[in-house]
């Protein structure tokens, strides 16, 4: 197996779960002992979510790229970014890096069209769901995605950043983003994309009543194939 990189830490508790979904897929694809071929980088998120908020992108985007830069010189095959938001950055990220990327959106894209839906409603944090960075590709895959209006945005952001992002997961916010859902089901949603990593902590196939495309497990999915190949 190729050894995969993995830019990380935005969250920790985002890239807990990679970790735990790579190890997952690998078992389950190997068997026996084997575990998969990894290094990660795990960066602080504290002052690139403070940038996020300053609308200071550029500032995280050097950041990512030097931590990317070092993934290659430790010897990566290939990156994976564990973080929905921050393929806003993508090309400042793999700058002058010869590696084969697994973009998220692209990968999420494929997967939705694959399982019939047309219209996923669309869970993210508010960066991600008010630009076009993510939003088109999935409209370029011939998707309609259906995301929730600024104030619904703004809630489902709070929740991300004040809670999930510190592995706080509670049933009022459980509750607040069924709510959110059932409304966008009412608009014509037929599946629903966790457009975070994080989301998963709240929404999942048991009480969404449409079906989910996890977006944490369908880029881990490609990763291993990629790394296989």
């Amino acid at each position: 197996m190729k050894k995969i990189g993995i830019l990380g830490g935005m969250s920790s508790a985002s890239t807990q779960i990679y970790y735990q979904t790579l190890c997952t897929l690998t078992q389950s694809e190997l068997g026996g002992l084997h575990s998969p071929n990894l290094l990660i980088r795990s960066v602080d998120f504290a002052p690139l979510a403070q940038h996020m908020n300053d609308g200071n992108w550029t500032a995280i985007g050097d950041v990512l790229h030097a931590e990317a830069k070092l993934l290659a010189a430790g010897g990566a095959e290939l990156i994976v970014l564990a973080t929905n938001t921050m393929h806003k950055l993508k090309d400042q990220i793999t700058q002058g890096i010869d590696l084969p990327f697994i973009h998220i959106a692209g990968a999420t894209a494929a997967a939705v069209l694959a399982g019939g839906s047309k219209r996923p409603a669309f869970f993210a944090t508010k960066f991600t769901m008010q630009e076009a960075f993510y939003l088109d590709i999935l409209r370029d895959n011939g998707l309609n995605p259906i995301v929730p209006n600024t104030t619904e945005q703004d809630v489902i952001n709070n929740i991300i950043f004040d809670e999930l992002c510190k592995n706080i997961a509670t049933a009022e916010s459980e509750a607040v983003y069924l709510d959110i859902l059932n409304r966008l089901k009412a608009q014509g949603a037929d599946t629903v994309i966790l457009g975070c990593t994080e989301v998963c902590l709240l929404l999942n196939a048991q009480n969404t009543g449409v079906p989910v495309y996890d977006t944490t497990h369908i880029q881990c999915q490609a990763a291993i194939r990629a790394a296989g190949d």
